[in-house]
C-alpha cells in the first residue's frame, strides 16, 4: 500500500483523529513526479497546523518539495548511509519520488557514498546526490569530500541537521546536530548554505549546483533542516524552481591564446603536457588535433583520460622535458614538479630539468579559484605565460591560432619532429613489453603479468578502467584510446577511495554498458570493504582484481627509508605497515558480501581462467572479484 492510501485508510477507520483526511491526489505518482521546472508543491505556512489533530500525519511535507527541486536538477543517483537527520527526504525519495531519477543507492559508509559520487561523476560528467547524517555522517565523509576537492570533482552533498533546539529529540539527536554544520569541510568544499525556508532550498540547491559545475568544479553543500523537511505544506501557496543555467567554461584571453600560439610555431621541441585537462569527450579529439598538427610530444600524466597510450606521439616525461624549449601545461596540480626534480634524502634537494630559457605556458582554471589553508595546489611555478581559463574550452581558439600562424616551412619541420617521436614511442612500447616479460612466471605474481592477463581477456570487450593501474603496467600495455577508458585517480591520495570510487564509476558504465574493470589494491579495500555490498544489493557489474601484495607498501617504504637512514637495517621496517599473520582471504571477505569471487591466486598460470570466469559473471550482470597475491610493485 502506498503511503497516501495509508493515510486515507487510517483516517477513515480511526475515530481518534478529529480532523479528515486530506484528498488523495488523483495523479499517479509517475505523473506526479515528472521531472519540471514547474513546482507542484506548495509553501509551508508559519505555524501551520498539520492535517489531523495530533499531528501524526501529512500529506505532503517540505522534503516532497525538495525532491521536486532535485528532479529538476537531473540527479540519476542518491548514494547514503541512512540516517534520521533525512528521514524526511530518505521517504519521499523513495515514495513520493518512486525511487526514480533520483534511485537511492544504500551505502554502509558514507566515505562510501561520497567516494562513490567521485567515480560516478567523472565518468557522467555531473553529479549524483549525497545525503549525510549531521555531525557523524559528515566527519565519516570527509576524506571523501577532501579527496574529490583536490579532484576537482563535483559531488552534491545534502547534509540532513537539526537546527532548532526545542525540536530536538533527547538523546542522540542533540550529539549529531551542530551549529554551524559545514564548518568542518568549508575549507574544501566550494560553497555552502543552510537555507531557512523551501523557497531558499530551491534557489540554493539549483545555485549549488551551478557552482558545482563550474570550472574549478569541486564539492558542493547543502544544509537541510530536518524540521523544515518533515513540516506539512499548506494547500495553497506556490513555490517556483528556479531554472538551472550552467555557465561556459571560461575560454582563455585572445591575445595570451595568439601568443601561446607563437611561442609553440616557433619552437623546435614543444611538448604538451596534460593532467586534469578533460572534462567532456570532445577533449581528446582537441588533443589530439592540437598535438598533429604541431606534432608536438604529448605527455599525459593520467589526471583525466586526455590522450591514446599507443598513439605515436605519446611520450615519455623524462626524455621530452630534457629535450624541450616550449612546454604548455593543461589543467597541471604540479606544473613545478614537471619541471624540477626532488629528491627526498636526508638534506631535501632539487633541481631544474630543463634546458636554460625553456618558455612555460600554462591553461588552468586553478588560477581561478585558490584556498590557503589545505596546501594542495603545490610548489609555485615560474611560467612566462599564465592563461587563467579553462583549458579545454581554450584549445579549439588555440587550435586556429596555430594554424593561421603556420607557414610551410614551419609544416616540413613539424612532420620531420614527428616521425622522429613516433620512432621514439614504438620503442619505448617495445621496451614495455620486454620488461613485463620480467619474472613472468613469478610467485606472488608480478604486477606486469597481472595487467598482460587482464588485458588479454577484457581488450575485445568494451571496456574501462576505473581505479589502479597495476603500478602503472597498464596504462604500459593496453591500448587506451577512448575518452571514457580512464578516469584518474583519488586527487587527494586518500586510501580507501578506489573500492567505492570503482563502484560508483561502474554503475555510470552500466547503461553504456561498458566491461567496467578495477584494479583493487588490498589496504584501500579494508577501509570501507561494506561498498562490495552495495555493488552485490544494486547488481552493479564490476570486475576487481586484487593487487593483493599483504601491506600498506608505500608506507612500508617510508618506514624502511627511515631505518635506512638511522642505520638501523630494514628488517624490522615491516611492522605496522603489513597485512600478515593472518593474511586477509578477499574472496571469502567478497563472498560474505555477495559478491563473486575466486582466491587467493598465487600461481600465475591460474590467473588468466580465474579473470576469464569473472569476466562471464560481469557481463551477465553483476559484480565479481579475483584475489590475486602479488609482487609489491
Amino acid at each position: 500500500m502506498n503511503r497516501r492510501g495509508f493515510l486515507k485508510r487510517t483516517a477513515a477507520a480511526s475515530a481518534a483523529l478529529a480532523a479528515p483526511a486530506v484528498p488523495v491526489d488523483a495523479q499517479s505518482a509517475s505523473q506526479r513526479t515528472a521531472a519540471s521546472t514547474t513546482p507542484i508543491m506548495s509553501a509551508v505556512a508559519e505555524n501551520a497546523n498539520p492535517p489531523d489533530a495530533d499531528g501524526l500525519t501529512a500529506d505532503r511535507t517540505g522534503s516532497d518539495f525538495m525532491v521536486d527541486v532535485l528532479k529538476s536538477l537531473g540527479l540519476d543517483y542518491i548514494c547514503a548511509n541512512p540516517g534520521s537527520s533525512f528521514r524526511g527526504l530518505h521517504e519521499s525519495v523513495i515514495n513520493y519520488g518512486s525511487n526514480s531519477q533520483p534511485e537511492l543507492i544504500t551505502c554502509c559508509h558514507e566515505e562510501s557514498s561520497v567516494a562513490m559520487g567521485h567515480g560516478y561523476a567523472k565518468v557522467e560528467g555531473k553529479p549524483i546526490g549525497v545525503f549525510a547524517h549531521g555531525t557523524v555522517g559528515l566527519q565519516h565523509a570527509a576524506m571523501a569530500i577532501y579527496n574529490a576537492w583536490c579532484d576537482r570533482v563535483p559531488v552534491y552533498i545534502m547534509l540532513g541537521n537539526q537546527l532548532d533546539a526545542t525540536m530536538r529529540r533527547p538523546g542522540a539527536e542533540w550529539a549529531h546536530s551542530v551549529q554551524d554544520a559545514a564548518a568542518m569541510v568549508r575549507d574544501y568544499t566550494k560553497w555552502d548554505d543552510t537555507p531557512m525556508s523551501l523557497p531558499h532550498f530551491a534557489e540554493s540547491a539549483v545555485r549549488a549546483y551551478k557552482i558545482a559545475l563550474t570550472p574549478p568544479m569541486a564539492p558542493v553543500v547543502l544544509v537541510v533542516n530536518s524540521e523544515m523537511q518533515e513540516h506539512a505544506l499548506a494547500g495553497d501557496a506556490k513555490i517556483a524552481i528556479p531554472k538551472l543555467a550552467v555557465p561556459s567554461a571560461p575560454q582563455g584571453d585572445s591575445g595570451a591564446v595568439a601568443e601561446a600560439a607563437r611561442l609553440l610555431v616557433a619552437a623546435e621541441h614543444p611538448v604538451i603536457v596534460a593532467d586534469r585537462f578533460a572534462r567532456t569527450p570532445a577533449a581528446m579529439k582537441h588533443l589530439v588535433e592540437l598535438a598533429e598538427t604541431l606534432q608536438a610530444a604529448v605527455i599525459d600524466q593520467g589526471g583525466r583520460m586526455n590522450f591514446p597510450t599507443r598513439h605515436p606521439l605519446n611520450q615519455s616525461q623524462a626524455r621530452a622535458i630534457a629535450d624541450a624549449d616550449v612546454i604548455l601545461g593543461l589543467e597541471l596540480s604540479d606544473f613545478w614538479g614537471v619541471v624540477n626534480s626532488y629528491r627526498d634524502q636526508l638534506n631535501r634537494t632539487t633541481r631544474s630539468v630543463t634546458r636554460p630559457g625553456t618558455k612555460l605556458i600554462s591553461i588552468t582554471s586553478g588560477d581561478l579559484y585558490v584556498k590557503s589553508n589545505y596546501q594542495d595546489f603545490q610548489r609555485y611555478a615560474e611560467v612566462d605565460l599564465a592563461i587563467a581559463a579553462d583549458a579545454e574550452a581554450t584549445l579549439p581558439p588555440l587550435i586556429e591560432a596555430v594554424k593561421r600562424q603556420m607557414t610551410g616551412d614551419r609544416k616540413r619541420v613539424f612532420e620531420s619532429r614527428g616521425a622522429k617521436l613516433a620512432e621514439a614511442g614504438s620503442a619505448a612500447f617495445d621496451r614495455s613489453r620486454l620488461e613485463a616479460s620480467y619474472a613472468w612466471d613469478a610467485s606472488p605474481v608480478s604486477t606486469a603479468r597481472l595487467s598482460a592477463e587482464m588485458w588479454a581477456q577484457i581488450k575485445n570487450e568494451d571496456w574501462a578502467l576505473v581505479n589502479g593501474t597495476g603500478g602503472g603496467w597498464a596504462r604500459r600495455l593496453w591500448n587506451f584510446d577512448k575518452p571514457y577508458q580512464w578516469i584518474g585517480g583519488s586527487g587527494g591520495a586518500g586510501v580507501g577511495y578506489g573500492a567505492p570510487a570503482a563502484v560508483g564509476a561502474a554503475l555510470a558504465h552500466k547503461k553504456h554498458g561498458r566491461l567496467a574493470v578495477n584494479i583493487q589494491n588490498d589496504g584501500d579495500l579494508m577501509y570501507a570493504p561494506g561498498v562490495l555490498w552495495t555493488a552485490a544489493h544494486h547488481r552493479i557489474p564490476l570486475l576487481s582484481v586484487m593487487h593483493n601484495n599483504r601491506a600498506y607498501h608505500q608506507e612500508l617504504m617510508h618506514v624502511q627509508k627511515m631505518c635506512n637512514r638511522h642505520s638501523r637495517g630494514v628488517d624490522r621496517g615491516r611492522i605496522g605497515s603489513e597485512l600478515v599473520d593472518p593474511p586477509i582471504d578477499y574472496a571469502k571477505v567478497a563472498q560474505g558480501l555477495g559478491v563473486y569471487a575466486e582466491g587467493p591466486i598465487i600461481d600465475p598460470k591460474d590467473l588468466g581462467p580465474a579473470i576469464a570466469r569473472a569476466v562471464a559473471i560481469v557481463k551477465r550482470g553483476e559484480p565479481a572479484l579475483v584475489d590475486v597475491v602479488c609482487q609489491p610493485r
